[in-house]
């Protein structure tokens, strides 16, 4: 089984399950119902490499969970007592080891382990002392802005505003476009499969979008897909897949104004005012 999120980050593709089944021990809450199939691409270090069919399910647990049937067909046998999976591969014997926190633990000076939240638990209960690392994030203040800048943000402060505006900014002398390649194929792409939840959530942004008038229904005769992406706050930010339209854009080919010549125009003109 694969799970669904790792099918949308990486773009696989999905088709229909010939036998359509239930579940209800995958995830939290209600069963799961799995309809979709994908194959899936995978490798254990350097040495295997395989593909596989794998049902589309919301699973909690993991990304990729290789059952009953990949070991049916690998022939893979499983010793219960060192909780190992071994195989052949190209007639070499191949091992699937737990994980370090189910190994001994080194020698002292011998490295390091990474350990999960059981493993960290246990070895807080074990040991005498504890050391930790905590990393604070630090947030911007005013404070934090140099005094001789202080002028320049208090005038620019409309420009950096927490919301954004409820109408688009006004036409300028220049109006960009984007020039497509004479002669190409229009794409036109099924969006991503997406959970009720996803679903809900942009639908919510999109409608945001256009009330604000950021955005309007659109006419072209492209399609391209948008999807959803966690941000660090738990949020959603949406994103759309231009790669389509990019390979078929046309390229215009333009200096690049330099950095230090922008910087020094930027304190003339501060000085000067």
């Amino acid at each position: 089984m694969v799970a669904e999120e790792a099918v949308r980050k990486l773009a696989l593709e999905t088709e229909k399950d010939p036998t359509p089944y239930r579940l209800e021990w995958l995830k939290k809450g209600n069963e799961v119902i799995v309809s979709q199939r994908c194959l899936v691409t995978f490798s254990i270090v350097s040495r295997y490499k395989d593909k596989t069919w794998c049902d589309v399910v919301a699973i909690d647990a993991c990304h990729l969970l290789l059952g009953r049937p990949w070991q049916y067909d690998r022939n893979v046998h499983h010793d219960g007592r060192n909780n190992t999976y071994s195989f052949l591969v190209d007639n070499v014997k191949l091992t699937i080891l737990p994980n370090l926190g189910d190994k001994p633990k080194p020698s002292k000076g011998a490295g390091q382990n990474l350990l999960a939240k059981r493993e960290f638990i246990k070895e807080m209960r074990d040991s005498n002392q504890v050391y930790v690392l905590v990393r604070k994030e630090c947030t911007p203040t005013e404070e934090a802005v140099p005094e001789a800048m202080k002028g320049l943000v208090e005038e620019l402060s409309d420009m950096f505003t927490k919301e954004l505006p409820e109408e688009l900014s006004p036409l300028r002398d220049i109006q960009h476009q984007i020039d497509l390649v004479l002669g190409s194929n229009l794409p036109n792409r099924p969006h991503y499969c997406m959970s009720p939840k996803e679903h809900e959530e942009l639908r919510r942004q999109v409608e945001g979008l256009l009330s604000k008038g950021h955005i309007r229904e659109s006419l072209s005769p492209c399609a391209i897909p948008a999807f959803l992406t966690p941000k660090k706050d738990g949020l959603w930010r949406m994103c759309v897949d231009s790669g389509t339209i990019n390979k078929i854009t046309v390229r215009y080919r333009f200096p690049i104004h330099r950095l230090d010549d922008l910087l020094d125009q930027l304190g003339q003109q501060y000085l000067q005012s």
